[in-house]
């Protein structure tokens, strides 16, 4: 065997479809676009989600529910996070330390929640905490500042 003599397998191999080269072809004419419609034309492009004139399933569903686009969303921060911070001799958690920590990304606004139990005194600055946590905080003699 040499280079020369090289050759696909039987059979793995098509000849194209050469379409539009003239009534004897068999190929010619409408060159297997069928008569007439957009399918026929140059430039067809189908429209995603297009159901051939049928309505689209994206207009037969029904359509619910409401995005509030002035809606605060924050980043929940337990108690029990805190203490473990408090564990490690932090006495003021802020923006910065909970940053540090990894709990929370720098421009996220932070909520604070109740759950777990807080046992140092610490001086705790977030953008809003819950009423059980607030209760827990001053169970614990901690400070609470709301940004």
């Amino acid at each position: 065997m040499e280079l020369y003599n090289l050759q696909p397998a039987a059979g793995a191999t098509h000849n194209s479809k050469r379409v539009g080269r003239g009534y004897g072809s068999g190929k010619g004419r409408t060159s297997t676009r069928g008569h007439k419609g957009a399918k026929a034309r140059s430039g067809y492009k189908k429209k995603i989600g297009f159901e051939g004139g049928q309505m689209p399933l994206q207009r037969r569903l029904p359509k619910f529910g409401f995005r509030n686009p002035n809606r605060v969303e924050y980043t929940p921060v337990n108690l029990s996070a805190i203490e473990v911070l408090a564990q490690k001799g932090i006495t003021e958690i802020g923006q910065a330390e909970l940053v540090a920590a990894g709990l929370v990304h720098k421009d996220d606004k932070v909520k604070l929640l109740g759950m777990g139990e807080l046992t140092t005194k610490v001086k705790v600055t977030v953008h809003a905490a819950s009423k059980s946590a607030k209760e827990a905080m001053e169970k614990a003699g901690a400070e609470l500042v709301l940004l």
